[in-house]
């Protein structure tokens, strides 16, 4: 399994405290069946700003580390980089990380809304050859109140993100239901952990898959571990025609 979406790197944003806590993680995702991690830390958020070459240096220590306490997990370079006006600016610059050297880039959007700009911006980012990815729509207040606005932005060549802790509940039923309702209607491409520690945000994803397999067979299982998998060699993921999201109750449990 790939997880291609957590803040594993020790110190160096709101994820993992240390070295220490860094390795735990890495064992528990380990145990999780995970393989290789896609470590993408804040940038430009406000609060943390992680440029490409610090990241890189920092993925190449962990990896040491890893290695010397012989635990089988690969750490590979990202970034989950704040939505702002100035990220093309800044890419060419040399300041923006793809995920692991491809043509996919991670792109968070404030918790509360959608910039103005959104449209636009993801609209740029791929007339440069880049793939846009925005990181966990589900936990945007703005989109679970108006979901046309994602079905628009993946109408025109953006791609999503699920948080595994989404699928699972752990951000409560509102989040949860959301989040189905995204696979359901063919408007999410990845499941991530998103992991930051090893208590209150770990990995999850052993327990999404399981949750997704339940509710919409085994092909949706392997639709996301197969985008993770292409993500990785730079190849074009599977997508399919997103449909309007139904206003209805779902699975009969919210």
């Amino acid at each position: 399994m790939i997880d291609i979406h957590s803040h594993i790197l020790p110190g160096i944003d709101d994820g993992a405290l240390n070295m220490e806590e860094a390795v735990s993680m890495a064992r528990i995702a380990v145990d999780e069946g995970i393989k290789k991690v896609i470590a993408t830390p804040h940038h430009q958020n406000g609060k943390f700003f992680n440029n490409k070459q610090y990241i890189l240096k920092k993925v190449k220590e962990f990896n040491d580390v890893l290695q010397s306490e012989n635990i089988p997990l690969e750490i590979l370079p990202g970034q989950e980089i704040r939505i702002y006006g100035s990220l093309l600016d800044d890419f060419e610059k040399g300041d923006i990380l793809t995920l692991n050297h491809t043509n996919y880039l991670f792109v968070e959007l404030p918790s509360g809304h959608v910039p103005r700009y959104t449209e636009q911006l993801l609209f740029e980012i791929q007339l440069k050859g880049m793939t846009p990815i925005i990181v966990h729509p589900e936990r945007n207040a703005e989109m679970l109140k108006n979901p046309d606005k994602l079905l628009n932005l993946v109408k025109k060549g953006a791609l999503t993100q699920l948080t595994a802790g989404s699928v699972t509940g752990n951000f409560g039923k509102k989040v949860q239901k959301f989040s189905m309702q995204l696979i359901e209607s063919n408007s999410t491409h990845f499941i991530a952990s998103d992991a930051h520690n090893t208590t209150t945000r770990s990995f999850h994803m052993r327990q999404s898959i399981s949750k997704v397999y339940k509710e919409f067979g085994s092909q949706v299982v392997y639709y996301f571990q197969e985008n993770a998998e292409l993500l990785m060699r730079d190849q074009p993921v599977y997508k399919q025609e997103p449909s309007k999201i139904k206003c209805k109750k779902f699975l009969g449990i919210f």
